[in-house]
This record gives C-alpha cells, sequence and structure tokens, in this order.
C-alpha cells in the first residue's frame, strides 16, 4: 500500500519569522520567534507556542512578547522540556542605547507552561470526544546574558548570528551549548553549560577568536559518550567559516580558564587559478554532525549556480557530493534529524531538509549502512516541495523522532515533522510519514522507522509506465522510418532526406544510395531480378527438352551483353554471380580476334572446376607483371569496361587470357 501524501499545515503571524525549534520530548509543540527589530514601524518582537497537533491546521498556544525597543529574534532552541512546561533559549541584541554603552545581553531565556496534554488518535488528530482545555499557563523571562567580548567597534552591529545546543542524551548527561556572532569586526564562537536555565558567564566552557573579517556561517556539536559511559561530557565541535571547515573537542568538565581554544583546519575551498577571470569561491552555508567522524556540508556553487551536499570525514576528505536540482540557484538553510536505529536493524538514515532561495524545500534522505567496514553512504531522494512560502525561507527545523517502545503491532503510524518559516510571517509544518523496516519487523520488538519516498498508486504507476513505453516506441519507429527513408529502403513519408546536408546524406546513405553513373538499388535489384527469371526459364526449358531455340536465343544474346562492368557491379553489390547451375562464379577477360581483323575484349564466368586450357596464359589480376597490367588498363579503358578513376583494386581477383581460346570445356561427372 502507499503511503498517504504529504500532509501540509500554515498558519500567517503578525510578524516576519526567523528561528523555529519543535519541542524534542513532543513534537505536538513549535516554538517560533521574530519580529520587526527596534523601533520598526509598530511590528513587534515576538516568542510564539504552536500546537501542530493536527496535519492540517496550526493553532496558537500563547505569545512572549518581547519589548519594542530591542531587536528580533534571531536565533531560537529548546533547552528543557517537561509535560508541563519548558524553558528555551532565544538571540536577542539589547537596544542600541546599551549596545553603545558596551552592554549587550544577547543570550536570553524563557519559561513556558504547557497546557494540559489532550489525547491524541493514532492519525495525529485530536480526538473528538476531547475537548481542548482553555489555556491559562504563564510565560516569563528567566534571564538574559551577555557571552561575546564587548565590542570595540565605532558601530555596534554585533548579534547572535548562531544558537546551537548539543542532543539530549538518554541519561539526562550534561549538554553543552555555542553561540556565534554576526557582524562582529572579529568573530567570535563560545561555548556554554547549556543544562542550566540562566546560563551567565560563569558557564563559559570554551571561546574561539576568529580571524579578522571572518564569521562562523554554523555550528554544531555531537557528544562523545559511548554506550558504556565513557567520554562523558566530552563533546565535538565543528565550524565553518565561507571557505573553511574546522573541528575541536571541549570538555564540559573544565571551565574557561582565558586559553587559546586549540582548532583544527580539515578542509578548505581552493582558490581558482590565477590566470582564471572569475577568482570567486563555493561558499559554504551549513553544516550537520551525522557521527563524530563524518559532516555533512552544504555549499552554494560561485554565481548562484547551484547547490549541493558533501559528506566530509574529519579527516578532511570529502567521500560523496550530491547536487541539488538545477531550479535551485542558491541555498538558505538546512535541518538534519537522526531516525533512531534498532538493535536489529543494518541501516543508520538521518533525514535532510535543504531550502532554496526560490522558496523550495528539498527533502532527502543519507542511508549508511552499518554492517559495511567502511560505513557505506547513500543519499536517497525524498520529495521536493515548491513554493512553500511567499518569499525567502529564513529556517527549517525538524522535530526529533523518539523510537517507540512498543512492539510494532500495538503502535500507532509514525511520523516526522517538518517545520519553516518566512519573513512573510507564515509559518508551514509538513508530516512525512515513516514505516517501518523491515516491514513486518521482528515479533514482539519495536520497529526501526525510516523515511521513504512517497510512491504512486498502482494504477498510476501502471498508466504512467505505459506512456513511456508507447511513447518510446513512437520515437524508434520515427527514427526507423527516417533512416530507412534517407538509405533509400523505403517510399518517402517523412521527407527525412531533406533534414540532411548533402555530405551527411552521403555519408548515411550508403549503400542504398550511389554516386552519379552507378545504378540504384532498386534498378540494379531489378536488372538481377530479370536476368534471373530469363535463366531460369532456359534451365526449365532444356530440362524438359522443348525446342525453345528462339528463347534460348535471346537469353544467350543478353547474358553476353553484360560486359566486365555489369559483372564487376553484381560482384560487388554481393548478390550471387551466377545465373543458373551452369554458369561460373570467376570473372575472365579476354581478348581475341573480331571480324575485321580487329580485336575484342569479352568477361565471361567460369566454375572453379573447369579447366583451363594455356594456362600459363590465363592469369588472375595481381599474378601480372606491370608491363602487362598497363597494356589490359588500356584495352579495357578503350572498350569502355573500365577507367582509371576507378582504381585496380576492382580488377583483383579477375582472369585475363589473350587467346579466344583460353578456357577450356566444362569436366563432366
Amino acid at each position: 500500500m502507499a503511503p498517504p501524501l504529504l500532509s501540509c499545515a500554515k498558519i500567517t503571524l503578525t510578524y516576519p519569522l526567523y528561528a523555529a525549534d519543535f519541542d524534542p520530548q513532543n513534537s505536538d509543540f513549535l516554538l517560533v520567534g521574530g519580529g520587526g527589530g527596534e523601533g520598526r514601524s509598530g511590528v513587534g518582537n515576538k516568542i510564539t507556542l504552536l500546537n501542530t497537533s493536527k496535519r492540517s491546521e496550526l493553532s496558537e498556544i500563547v505569545d512572549i512578547n518581547l519589548s519594542r525597543d530591542e531587536d528580533s529574534v534571531t536565533s531560537l532552541a529548546y533547552a528543557q522540556s517537561t509535560e508541563q512546561w519548558a524553558t528555551a533559549f532565544a538571540g536577542i541584541n539589547s537596544s542600541t542605547a546599551e549596545q553603545q554603552r558596551g552592554r549587550n545581553e544577547h543570550l536570553r531565556s524563557f519559561l513556558l507552561e504547557y497546557p494540559p496534554r489532550r489525547k491524541i488518535r493514532g492519525d495525529g488528530e485530536d480526538s473528538e470526544r476531547e475537548k481542548a482545555t482553555e489555556y491559562k499557563g504563564e510565560t516569563k523571562a528567566l534571564g538574559k546574558a551577555s557571552l561575546f567580548t564587548p565590542s570595540t567597534a565605532k558601530t555596534k552591529e554585533t548579534f547572535q548570528r548562531v544558537l546551537r545546543l548539543s542532543k539530549k542524551t538518554k541519561n539526562n548527561g550534561p549538554r553543552l551549548g555555542a553561540v556565534a556572532t554576526g557582524l562582529a569586526p572579529v568573530g567570535e564562537i563560545v561555548f556554554f553549560a547549556a543544562d542550566t536555565s540562566r546560563p551567565g558567564p560563569n558557564d563559559i566552557r570554551g571561546r574561539i577568536k576568529l580571524e579578522e573579517k571572518q564569521e562562523a556561517a554554523d555550528v554544531d556539536i555531537i557528544g562523545l559518550e559511548g554506550d558504556d559511559g565513557q567520554q562523558e561530557g566530552k563533546f565535538r565541535v565543528a565550524y565553518c567559516t565561507d571557505y573553511e571547515v574546522y573541528v575541536t573537542d571541549i570538555d564540559y568538565n573544565k571551565k574557561d580558564n582565558g586559553a587559546e581554544q586549540s582548532i583544527q583546519n580539515i578542509h578548505g575551498t581552493p582558490h581558482p587559478d590565477a590566470f582564471a577571470s572569475n577568482k570567486a569561491r563555493p561558499k559554504f552555508r551549513c553544516l550537520r554532525f551525522l557521527t563524530p567522524t563524518l559532516l555533512l556540508l552544504l555549499q552554494n556553487k560561485v554565481n548562484s549556480k547551484g547547490a549541493e551536499l558533501l559528506l566530509l570525514e574529519i579527516s578532511g576528505v570529502i567521500t560523496v557530493r550530491k547536487s541539488l536540482s538545477k531550479k535551485i540557484k542558491s541555498a538558505t538553510a538546512m535541518s538534519v534529524a537522526l531516525l533512531p536505529t534498532a538493535s536489529y536493524s543494518q541501516i543508520d538514515q538521518h533525514a535532510i531538509a535543504v531550502a532554496g532561495a526560490d522558496s523550495s524545500i528539498t527533502v532527502l534522505t543519507v542511508d549508511r549502512l552499518t554492517s559495511s567496514p567502511y560505513g557505506k553512504v547513500k543519499f536517497r531522494p525524498h520529495s521536493s516541495l515548491p513554493s512553500v512560502h511567499p518569499t525567502s525561507i529564513t529556517s527549517l527545523a525538524f522535530s526529533t523522532f523518539n523510537l517507540p517502545v512498543t512492539p510494532w503491532s500495538t503502535t500507532p503510524p509514525q511520523y516526522l515533522k517538518l517545520a519553516s518559516t518566512s519573513i512573510a510571517n507564515t509559518c508551514v509544518v509538513h508530516t512525512l510519514p515513516l514505516t517501518p523496516h523491515p516491514s513486518p519487523p521482528p515479533k514482539d520488538q519495536p520497529a526501526h522507522y525510516l523515511l521513504k519516498a512517497p510512491v504512486r498508486s498502482s494504477v498510476t504507476q501502471n498508466t504512467i509506465s505505459t506512456l513511456v513505453a508507447l511513447l518510446a516506441i513512437a520515437i524508434g519507429a520515427f527514427f526507423l522510418q527516417a533512416f530507412t527513408e534517407i538509405r533509400g529502403g523505403t517510399p518517402e513519408y517523412l521527407g527525412a532526406k531533406g533534414w540532411l546536408s548533402k555530405p551527411i546524406h552521403d555519408w548515411i546513405a550508403r549503400p542504398y544510395m550511389f554516386e552519379d553513373g552507378y545504378l540504384s538499388a532498386a534498378s540494379s535489384h531489378a536488372k538481377i531480378t530479370s536476368e534471373a527469371v530469363k535463366t531460369s526459364l532456359s534451365a526449365a526449358s532444356e530440362a524438359v527438352q522443348t525446342p525453345l531455340e528462339a528463347v534460348h536465343s535471346a537469353t544467350v544474346k543478353a547474358q553476353k551483353k553484360l560486359g566486365l562492368r555489369d559483372l564487376l557491379k553484381r560482384r560487388d553489390m554481393g548478390s550471387d554471380t551466377s545465373d543458373s547451375g551452369n554458369e561460373g562464379t570467376d570473372i575472365i577477360v579476354k581478348h581475341s580476334p573480331a571480324e575485321g581483323g580487329e580485336t575484342a575484349l569479352s568477361a565471361e564466368l567460369r566454375n572453379p572446376n573447369e579447366v583451363i586450357e594455356s594456362e600459363h596464359k590465363a592469369r588472375r589480376w595481381e599474378e601480372l607483371k606491370e608491363h602487362e597490367k598497363e597494356t589490359w588498363k588500356k584495352r579495357l579503358v578503350d572498350a569502355g569496361e573500365w577507367t582509371v578513376a576507378e582504381g585496380e583494386a576492382v580488377l583483383k581477383g579477375v582472369l585475363f587470357s589473350g587467346l579466344a581460346n583460353a578456357v577450356g570445356g566444362i569436366a563432366n561427372a
């Protein structure tokens, strides 16, 4: 059975949206944030909690109204969550006046109380017997902090461009957060303890100073803790600038002591050739960890000529490249979600969503075969969603898929949600059905769910296959008809001979079409057929001993009219040069006396078993001496049976005799 089409829900709010994040414990809750910035024509700055429990409808639960004297929300992430409440971090710049005084509390934290959880049907819709309870919870700001080094520039434009938190572990181990600057004179990345609701300077775990005029385009964090609990609190961080990729390891248990963080440059985009007219280079836009040793990179090509995904080992080797659709001139955002692997499965899958500058979203997966010693990896397309928003997409966010613990037979259908936002105040959530793998999974065990491309119904698929097959047959028949017309094999219906230039036409038309002076294939075939009929009639009359001397005489005369040129043409055409069992298969040219004391040339056929009289005077062309060849060529030219332009190659294999009786009779059994 084909999975259902992708469900889509959309909501339009009152302010432009720049960031979004799902509750990692409950995908029914989505946080979005944005605003008009400081003093922008009445457009407020807000954070909104959305209800995404219905696959066809989004609804607002509560708004967090922010000060209009401060900047809008530029980044957003869930910090902690339970069934009753959640805390979130956001990137919000202080007012311009505060920044000029050297104080920019860019990292904010908020508390949200959740409404009572309603019963949900297996299809993701609210139960008809359960009415929504009016929400009476509260939201409040918990704290604000400045983690970046104060800017020394005259114009304070630095903002919190990136906010990234490590994934929550099964044993609720420590979590690491990272924030990166934007529009700073000197770029900076700061790492902090993310398992507190009010992070501050005392929670900083490390700091990276970028080179001048460098900015971190994206940052990601992955824990190094194994299943045995080893390396708890150890994290690997990767970040990319426009042209380079760096990695470093952070120890949560060590506070920042002001020492410079050790980093490793694992990959860089090479500079173009010194003589190249265009000095531009492809730019990295996003990156995510797939494993602690494998990175996924999103890169925009030069001059908006497309985007591609790269799989980069931390050793610096690019293992796979995947170009996106040519319709995507450049990409603006990317989100990645890991689909947890069951103990019996050998496939490790990540879902990937890429937003294009044309407001489209491309969904695909990267499958890694864990049983392979080299971890074989392959990209698989899932779906393409065109024109999702009226204007550019600002953020993408996958929900966190938590593997069900119940057996597959009692587990309702599972879904992965994808949220996208835009500056047109719109938020769209697509619901992607997941498929058990294998289907059905082992008895009494939780299923391993994968994201597979939507499949058309069998009727639609068969119809499309039939139409494609018919189209292929029609195209093949068209080209076959055109080809045979050009070669003269069929009557003209398409007029294909006029489609080609003369040199190409003459080259393709061989051997059915000949140069001027030669018989066409049709006339030559007709002549051969006529001679064969006459010979057959003569043989039949001799078999019944019917005295048809007149017919026989006419047939013999017609045969004698076949000169050397005719016999050579028939031989070169590959046809049987024998019209009856009494004629030969070898051509012999004789130079014999004629009436009036002159000499004449004649060409005849003989069988290989004929006895040749005066054999020393009947020799093949290649056996003749040069002066003899010159003599014979002059005789052939004078007789009109050969020209110098035809070349000596056509005479190879022909016997030449200077006596009238060069060939003896046939040795009869």
